[in-house]
């Protein structure tokens, strides 16, 4: 075990310095920025997702009779200007105390992102400043419409600092761009462990080594030399990017917190892309070690790129469905595991589901390892079944 480990350090020593100090290196820095104008142009396949996250839910806690005369406008009004919000049925409580808000959204089944309380005479709405400042022109149209009266009704605001609905909100935006961000690296970075075994099989350099080095070695020390020059590539983007936002007046402390707080959400971030870096790049390991050329490498790629954009069409639409089926699905399955559990890291804060995920991840990349070796020592070494045959029909024939 431990001449593997050194015989993967050396390989990993040997192809990382060849990469890093290449002249192709810098152009393979400046090569994110095209995905990048790609991905801003497909913004729009969050759709979905940005109208879970946009729309919310109030709380109505006022009489059975009021309440459903709100909601007979609310079915009115939306007929015209969309279905902008959902109404929740809550006890009707006064709300004298500090902690109205607090347990209003308690006897919620949801978070809930304002509470209209009061009566119908005199309207109230209880909730965070933006939210408030968002949603009550609406509210207050959609009061005018439950009396019935020809001039607009003054709606009084009572301001708290948060409500679980906006919490929910801006952690449902980080799990986003969370899970975006890794997405577009893993596209970015994976291919390139299949063109770098590709090219050593073609000038023979793989065979030369897999005849002093264990292939279990060769194929590690790759796939963690790659990954040191993603994550240096990924260091040189993240600094350019922090240099950006802070030259343009941008400010960091504005975006919104995971659950998790952000020292241990960055750590995460890396070791999920670690672990779909390379559970992507063992699989691409295996395509090479059955293709003989560029040509049969397009094509034995062709599926899993396309069983790649599923994986990440899958895992996107998880964000909103935390616990449902297909979420516990994409939380599971080895390849949309480390995007599923990044925004779980986004929404949830507890900490030892994620030691648990990047223990399954690990184990699964081993096997994919095992099994492009076998599938490598079989196209490319001649071992195996059929190179057993043909070594007993050369000595019968001698």
């Amino acid at each position: 075990m431990m001449e593997t480990i050194r015989a993967a350090f050396v390989i990993a020593r040997r192809d990382f310095t060849a990469i890093i100090f290449s002249k192709s290196f810098f152009f393979f820095l400046l090569g994110p920025l095209f995905p990048v104008l790609v991905a801003i142009a497909a913004g729009g396949l969050g759709k979905q997702v940005n109208q879970d996250i946009g729309r919310p839910d109030f709380g109505v806690a006022m009489s059975t009779e009021e309440s459903r005369q709100l909601v007979a406008a609310h079915i009115g009004l939306s007929k015209s200007l969309g279905d902008f919000a959902n109404l929740v049925q809550l006890p009707d409580e006064n709300p004298a105390d500090t902690d109205f808000a607090s347990r209003l959204n308690d006897a919620a089944d949801k978070p809930l992102t304002l509470i209209i309380s009061g009566t119908l005479d005199n309207p109230r709405i209880t909730g965070p400043p933006g939210d408030l400042n968002r949603w009550k022109g609406r509210i207050g149209l959609l009061v005018q419409m439950a009396q019935a009266r020809p001039t607009p009704v003054d709606v009084e605001l009572d301001i708290v600092t948060s409500t679980g609905g906006a919490t929910k909100r801006d952690r449902l935006i980080t799990a986003q761009g969370g899970q975006a961000i890794l997405i577009l690296l893993t596209m970015i970075l994976a291919g390139m462990v299949l063109s770098n075994l590709v090219e050593e099989k073609t000038n023979k350099i793989i065979e030369i080594l897999a005849a002093a080095i264990p292939m279990d070695a060769i194929f590690l020390g790759k796939l963690f030399a790659m990954l040191a020059m993603a994550l240096v590539g990924i260091t040189v983007w993240a600094s350019l990017g922090f240099i950006a936002i802070w030259s343009l007046g941008g400010q960091l402390s504005n975006l919104p917190v995971p659950a998790v707080g952000w020292p241990l959400f960055g750590i995460l971030m890396i070791f999920y892309f670690s672990m779909a870096y390379l559970l992507l790049g063992s699989l691409f390991l295996g395509i090479g070690a059955m293709a003989t050329t560029v040509r049969e490498v397009q094509t034995l790629s062709m599926p899993v790129t396309m069983g790649q954009l599923l994986v990440f069409f899958i895992a996107f639409s998880s964000i909103t469905k935390l616990g449902e089926p297909i979420e516990w699905f994409a939380t599971i399955f080895p390849f949309s595991s480390p995007f599923a559990m990044i925004a779980r890291a986004a929404q949830m804060d507890n900490v030892w589901q994620h030691g648990l995920a990047l223990l399954w991840q690990g184990m699964f990349t081993l096997i994919i390892i095992r099994f492009s070796v076998m599938l490598f020592r079989r196209n490319v070494m001649k071992s195996g079944n059929s190179g057993r045959k043909r070594s007993l029909l050369a000595r019968f024939r001698r």
